[in-house]
């Protein structure tokens, strides 16, 4: 769906600098999760973008971490499309299977340290607010940093551990409030 965005976009009569933007998330990628967004300019102050992550593999032997996950944000730019300030409205939706993993704290509820002996499988949608910030670097190349806050919603069957074990509870929900997006995009503008 995001390709054929891109490619409409591109093949837009009229279609100059500024309009569209394809990007890539550095903390994802740091983290080996494959991504991808688009952002496309809608009036002189409002632009939506569309990103999409994988993480489909096991690293470092049980470790768990995979998921994928969509996020369509719509955002305000206070000066102009692609440079300064801006805020956003996000959603989010995807699935995951996250498990062995030593994260021993607690945040807004949410007991991360739960992670090192039991996986959980499941699906997830949410809302958030964002706020960020673009420098341009020159006429094509932009530099992004956002953070955004909102809750989630989880429902995950639970498994003793990352590998093996039997089901301890099917149908979990989990509601989450907390960052909900973190970036640092390098971002390439058409």
């Amino acid at each position: 769906m995001l390709v054929a965005l891109c490619l409409y976009v591109l093949a837009m009569p009229g279609a100059g600098a500024q309009d569209f933007a394809v990007k890539t998330n550095l903390l994802y990628d740091a983290t080996l999760t494959a991504n991808i967004a688009g952002e496309m300019r809608l009036a002189p102050r409002w632009t939506a973008e569309l990103s999409g992550n994988l993480n489909a593999w096991t690293v470092g032997g049980d470790h768990r971490w995979k998921h994928w996950l969509v996020q369509p944000e719509g955002r305000y730019w206070f000066c102009q499309a692609f440079s300064g300030h801006f805020v956003g409205a996000h959603l989010l939706g995807g699935q995951y299977n996250y498990g062995n993993l030593d994260l021993n704290f607690k945040f807004l509820g949410t007991d991360f340290s739960k992670l090192r002996d039991f996986r959980y499988q499941g699906w997830m949608v949410g809302a958030g607010i964002a706020y960020g910030y673009s420098w341009i670097l020159d006429r094509r190349w932009n530099i992004e940093a956002e953070i955004g806050f909102g809750w989630v919603y989880t429902r995950s069957d639970v498994y003793e551990c990352a590998d093996c074990g039997r089901k301890v509870e099917t149908d979990k929900p989990h509601n989450y409030v907390g960052p909900t997006k973190a970036a640092i995009n390098l971002i390439y503008t058409f």
